[in-house]
């Protein structure tokens, strides 16, 4: 009996055990143990007919998803739109500007080349900056932020910068940059075996200045030939623009018949006349007929494409001379789209004048505004005006952009090879 009541004494307990399993895994558990577990969800708020959600129909639709989208500041131009604007040069010419440019470790948006040391001019021994007495090669570069470009490119060429800047920093290099007309030069600088100078300005700045003519500094030296190294789809559409402001402002001063080489120098000469340089000792008086007559195909280049564009303008491909309608109505069609600064600067002349108000009968007031024989010299001497102050302004800043010794340099330079134009203008004459 004691051996039967010993072999079933474990099974007892075994049962017990797996009853206590069982009862362990479905009973609730107790409030003892209650800070392990969740709090229990709430009630169902109370159901009420007036939250429900309103019908949707055409007049109230359901709010869209929102979809993140990379934004894009521009649509990509047709690869065709500002063809004009890509000037060739000689291969090895390109070479070397595209080699400089990839230098900087700093970004930039928009880089053009430009001066003698690109396109050949007149009154210079050598167009070859490689040479001993070659040309300085001139750059400018159109970037984002300039406190953050300087940061990068101070880091990588300290040299680049005269030691007073370095010590106060790229915010103060920005600071002096965005005075009037907005450009910070570093000149003297050697790099790939020549000698480089390279100004730095916004993408900002300088299609504002493309589009609104605000100083001429930056859109006058566009006006002429240039060699985009890197291209901005922004800056090729305000450029055009730039383009075709020059050539409205250039009919509005030329007669119903002229010469391509008569628009060329009319267009090259808007940012040189009011050009403070062009007063003293340090810049060629030839300088404009020295670029035409050896840019000749470059500025055809760059403005017969858009003169044919232009209504009443006749321009045959293979011939140097041009032809406009010179009518009241014709020029006010020009006169009307010139850009903001110049165009107020205009009105604000005729302000006193005998003119109709505006608001009477605009076409009238255009009309008779472009047929005033005084148009000429009033475009003539306002657009000299604009360039007047911030050359002048930016002439200051070279000196503290280049440092004393550098200024110093660059003035000797220009005095030299003023006088060496001076004297082969003499010898030519």
């Amino acid at each position: 009996m004691l051996s039967t009541v010993t072999r079933n004494q474990p099974r007892r307990v075994l049962l017990i055990s797996g009853h206590a399993l069982r009862s362990l895994s479905t009973e609730p558990v107790t409030s003892s143990s209650s800070h392990l577990s969740s709090p229990p969800p709430p009630p169902p708020p109370p159901h009420n007919p007036h939250n429900r959600p309103p019908n949707r129909t055409r007049l109230n639709p359901a709010p869209r998803p929102v979809v993140p989208r990379p934004r894009q500041a521009l649509p990509h131009l047709p690869p065709s739109f500002g063809r004009n604007q890509i000037l060739p040069v000689a291969d090895s010419t390109r070479a070397l500007l595209e080699s400089i440019v990839e230098q900087f470790h700093a970004p930039i948006r928009y880089a053009f080349a430009y001066g003698s040391g690109v396109f050949e001019q007149d009154g210079y021994a050598t167009s070859n900056p490689a040479a001993k007495d070659g040309p300085m090669l001139d750059f400018m570069f159109a970037v984002t932020h300039a406190s953050h470009w300087h940061s990068i490119n101070m880091h990588q060429f300290p040299g680049h910068y005269p030691l007073y800047s370095r010590m106060l920093g790229s915010d103060f290099v920005a600071r002096v940059e965005d005075i009037t007309p907005g450009v910070w030069f570093n000149a003297f600088v050697p790099m790939k075996g020549v000698t480089i100078k390279y100004g730095v300005t916004t993408v900002d700045n300088l299609c504002s200045d493309l589009l609104n003519w605000n100083t001429l500094y930056l859109a006058g030296r566009m006006h002429k030939p240039i060699r985009i190294i890197k291209d901005d789809a922004r800056v090729r559409l305000t450029q055009q623009v730039n383009l075709t402001s020059a050539l409205r402002t250039a009919l509005l001063t030329l007669p119903e018949n002229f010469s391509e080489t008569e628009l060329f120098e009319r267009i090259a000469g808007f940012s040189y006349a009011g050009d403070i340089r062009m007063l003293l000792p340090a810049e060629n008086r030839s300088k404009v007929g020295n670029i035409v007559r050896k840019q000749g195909p470059q500025f055809k280049e760059l403005y017969h494409r858009l003169v044919v564009a232009l209504p009443g303008v006749h321009w045959p491909e293979h011939s140097s001379n041009i032809q406009q309608d010179i009518s009241p109505h014709a020029r006010a069609a020009h006169l009307r789209k010139l850009p903001s600064n110049l165009l107020t600067r205009v009105t604000q002349h005729y302000a006193d004048s005998n003119l109709p108000p505006r608001g009477s009968d605009e076409a009238v007031y255009w009309s008779r505004m472009a047929g005033d024989e005084h148009l000429q010299s009033v475009l003539a001497r306002e657009s000299r005006d604009i360039v007047r102050g911030p050359s002048t302004v930016q002439s200051l800043k070279g000196v503290l952009s280049a440092g004393f010794g550098k200024s110093i340099r660059y003035v000797g330079d220009k005095v030299r090879k003023w006088r060496s134009g001076e004297k082969g203008t003499s010898d030519s004459s």
